[in-house]
């Protein structure tokens, strides 16, 4: 079973279509905040970045009489739902490990309890790790998710942490082909 990197996940249409929405710069930052993080929990850095480039997929854009509100947004958004379920079809079409698909998808369920009745839950590692990347990267009202970057910038910090990646577990770096 095929292992797809980071950039891999990236290129993939659907990341595309969904990670603009969300932020690229944000997903980009969380997946490196998720690899130092990762580290210090002992957590599979590449299990955590893969989460943590995704979290956010699942964000549908509120708006009020054409401007974003942020209130409407926090008081009906279901993103890690729909998130979760987006990740786990493009990891599963990529050729993820069902074990690892399933695993991070979890991770972006539960990344953030915006959704979910009060109460408390108890995460596991990974799950931590991309809840805390994720917060590490947050702004005001929602901010983080307009920044922006160019394609090619993106495409180049994700190598670099897929080499990251791969250099932290001993294998060799990758080049970028084009």
């Amino acid at each position: 079973m095929h292992k797809p990197t980071l950039l891999e996940i990236f290129n993939h249409p659907k990341t595309q279509k969904y990670i603009q929405r969300s932020g690229v710069v944000h997903a980009i930052a969380s997946s490196y905040h998720a690899f130092k993080i990762a580290q210090r929990f002992g957590v599979d850095p590449e299990m955590a970045c893969k989460a943590a480039l995704l979290h956010d997929i699942g964000h549908y854009t509120w708006y009020r009489d054409g401007e974003w509100d942020f209130e409407l947004y926090k008081a009906n958004d279901i993103h890690a739902i729909k998130g979760a379920e987006r990740a786990h079809k493009i990891l599963i079409e990529l050729g993820e490990k069902r074990e690892s698909a399933k695993e991070i998808s979890l991770a972006i369920l539960l990344h953030t309890d915006s959704y979910l009745p009060q109460g408390s839950l108890h995460l596991s590692p990974l799950q931590k790790v991309v809840k805390l990347a994720d917060e590490a990267d947050e702004e005001p009202n929602g901010n983080h998710h307009y920044r922006t970057i160019a394609h090619d910038k993106a495409v180049e910090l994700i190598l670099k942490l897929d080499n990251k990646i791969q250099e932290s577990k001993g294998e060799t770096t990758f080049q970028q082909t084009s």
